[in-house]
């Protein structure tokens, strides 16, 4: 035997075992090659995942900025609405008094007079005419009895026992109310009917 085949181990030619590291060598290096990642890659990824976040926040602040300009104009359009409405109030409110004063004018007139007779009709045309005028512009008269006490647009000044009236109805007006498209500028006073 030579020296050369005593060193070859597992009796394989010194060519094969040559043969064999260089293809070892080679099949380590497309793994590693394979194993390593560009590092621009992975840049890319992460702008990728950034890119979509901020897309997703600037999607959600778009959204949410049309909902609050919605709510802005729709709040809006309610208060002109109401504005519109209630302009009127504190006219009204002022006029109430003096309806009141040519109602109290026809309480107390001596209306079998006949010298009375052509200034409490001038007063009723007077009150009448008022009256249409405020209509007009929403205002209606709280002024019904024998209606179930309602606190929104009453306010009970006494209870007094009635048979003719049920328990808990208006018995009578002592001041007259007024409501402005609905929503209640006074409560009208009254005498609620009690049980005997």
């Amino acid at each position: 035997m030579s020296s050369k085949e005593q060193k070859t181990p597992e009796g394989q030619a010194p060519e094969e075992i040559i043969m064999d590291q260089h293809e070892e060598v080679e099949a380590v290096e497309p793994n590693d090659s394979a194993e390593q990642v560009d590092p621009r890659d992975e840049k890319i990824a992460n702008l990728e995942v950034q890119l979509a976040e901020a897309q997703t926040r600037e999607r959600d602040t778009v959204l949410r900025i049309k909902a609050e300009m919605e709510n802005l104009r729709r709040r809006t359009e309610q208060d002109i609405e109401k504005a519109h409405k209630f302009a009127l109030e504190k006219f009204v409110n002022e006029l109430l008094p003096v309806i009141d004063s040519l109602d109290r004018a026809l309480e107390v007139a001596d209306k079998a007079n006949p010298d009375m007779a052509a200034m409490v009709e001038g007063i009723e045309l007077t009150l009448k005419s008022m009256l249409d005028v405020v209509r007009k512009f929403g205002v209606e008269v709280i002024a019904e009895t024998n209606v179930p006490l309602d606190p929104n647009v009453h306010q009970a000044i006494a209870m007094v026992e009635s048979e003719e009236v049920p328990a808990g109805n208006v018995l009578g007006i002592m001041q007259k109310g007024y409501t402005l498209n609905g929503r209640t500028i006074r409560a009208a006073m009254v005498t609620v009917a009690k049980a005997k």
